[in-house]
């Protein structure tokens, strides 16, 4: 029933009314503050810098909320003082190999060349490992037996054995707003007797024998803003790959070890990021020889192959050049 023509013009002299003499400026909303940036940064330590040498193994994750993983520091940081560090929350080690662990470093960043890197300076007994760890206070994450080697040495430094972490294969820690899972690697994990020292490391180097800290490691890292990495540690081909790796832990960003001899050489590696782990993009890792001059890939490297054979992109670890992932493994700066 339509309503009578008093009752609509009383409602439109109301509303007339309600409404000010003159529009008032509208105030502006505050601009919103800027958001930090969610990408995680990786950026490689390697042995001279805007290049890819031999000895690169080592990375450092920080994730978007600040917390800073070193991975395998090997033989091209230098030390505990080495001043590309920062700060260190987690020292992640994949294996116990002299080139992971840090049985010796160079005396500082970009000391010889990349296709003679220095490693003047040995870090044995402890390794480079546990006195960046010790140094920076940081905590070690391993897994397989390797945790109660580096509680020891941490113990005998003054340092707190507590800060070493395990991850165990098919669990994970969380650290620092990082979850840290453990995944096979098929690699051996001997321990230089050099790293046990006194009369039994001596009998043990002259038996030519090795202790057991348990299997060689790969991890997956989550970070807070959703991004999976794998990281391979040094492996062969193996079925977890995409039956963990990819199905379980769905990872979407790789670090590969392409070096061939003692892990996947190019070809292998290229078919466990095409056809088991098939990630957004991958990082190539331990090649084993100049892989870079001038910054630029070196034609008929093993890095070219890989770089060639592989169907996402690969993004080549140059020393100091920091990268940026966002949660889909895709690189959104510095690559």
């Amino acid at each position: 029933m339509p309503r009578p023509s008093w009752i609509a013009a009383a409602a439109a002299l109301g509303t007339a009314l309600a409404l000010p003499l003159f529009a008032q400026p509208q105030a502006q909303a505050p601009s919103p503050a800027p958001t930090p940036s969610q990408a995680v940064k990786v950026t490689p330590l390697g042995g001279i810098d805007g290049e890819f040498c031999p000895q690169d193994r080592a990375l450092v994750f920080e994730d978007p909320n600040g917390t800073r993983i070193l991975y395998d520091p090997g033989r091209t940081v230098a030390g505990a003082t080495d001043p590309r560090l920062g700060k260190i929350d987690i020292v992640l080690v994949s294996h116990m190999h002299g080139d992971h662990v840090g049985n010796a470093h160079n005396k500082a960043p970009n000391s010889g060349t990349c296709a003679q890197p220095d490693v003047s300076v040995s870090a044995l007994p402890n390794s480079s490992a546990v006195n960046i760890a010790l140094a920076k206070k940081s905590k070690i994450v391993t897994g397989s037996e390797m945790p109660a080697f580096f509680a020891a040495k941490l113990r005998a430094n003054g340092g707190n054995p507590a800060d070493s972490i395990l991850a165990r294969f098919g669990g994970s820690v969380t650290v620092g707003g990082v979850r840290i899972a453990t995944v096979q690697a098929l690699h051996s994990n001997g321990l230089d007797p050099d790293y046990i020292g006194g009369e039994l490391g001596k009998a043990m180097k002259e038996a030519g024998i090795a202790g057991d800290v348990g299997l060689a490691t790969g991890y997956v890292l989550r970070f807070s803003n959703g991004l999976a990495a794998y990281l391979s540690g040094d492996t062969g081909i193996t079925a977890d790959q995409e039956l963990v790796v990819r199905n379980h832990y769905q990872a979407k960003l790789a670090v590969m070890n392409i070096g061939d001899g003692f892990t996947t050489g190019p070809v292998e590696a290229a078919y466990v990021i095409n056809e088991l782990v098939k990630p957004a993009s991958v990082i190539a890792s331990h090649a084993n020889e100049v892989g870079t001059v001038g910054g630029k890939v070196r034609p008929g490297s093993k890095t070219e192959a890989f770089a060639k054979a592989v169907k996402v992109p690969v993004h080549i670890p140059l020393s100091g050049r920091t990268m940026e992932f966002d949660a889909g493994g895709k690189c959104t700066a510095g690559c």
